[in-house]
């Protein structure tokens, strides 16, 4: 399984902002979802999707195509793409690891970094 990071970024819209634009993605988003061939999460800033990577190809492809369905002449996406292979690990688990690991270092011994100018 893969996790993709994907921005879709209409160029040459009306005015500043693009949440119609991303509101139209994430209902495409929903019927991969809905067909369980994918699972994802919208952020400020972009929408993690995971899945098998052909049908992730496929996904971003749809997705990429919104803008130019909604009257858009320029639409740039901007993709990273994490494939692990050696085993599988869907986006809750890596998050959860994280706060594992997290939790883990508040129980021992604290430490202190000083990020203030010198």
């Amino acid at each position: 399984m893969a996790i993709v990071d994907v921005t879709v970024i209409p160029i040459g819209t009306q005015g500043p902002s693009v949440s119609e634009y991303v509101a139209e993605i994430q209902k495409v988003l929903e019927v991969y979802k809905r067909e369980r061939k994918i699972d994802f999460m919208l952020t400020p800033m972009n929408t993690i999707i995971e899945g098998e990577l052909s049908v992730l190809f496929e996904v971003i492809q749809a997705i990429h195509e919104v803008p130019f369905s909604n009257g858009i002449q320029r639409v740039a996406t901007n993709i990273r793409i994490d494939d692990r292979r050696d085993k599988k690990r869907s986006m809750a688990e890596k998050v959860t690891s994280v706060r594992e690991k997290l939790n883990e270092n508040k129980n021992s011994s604290p430490s202190r970094v000083d990020i203030s100018p010198e």
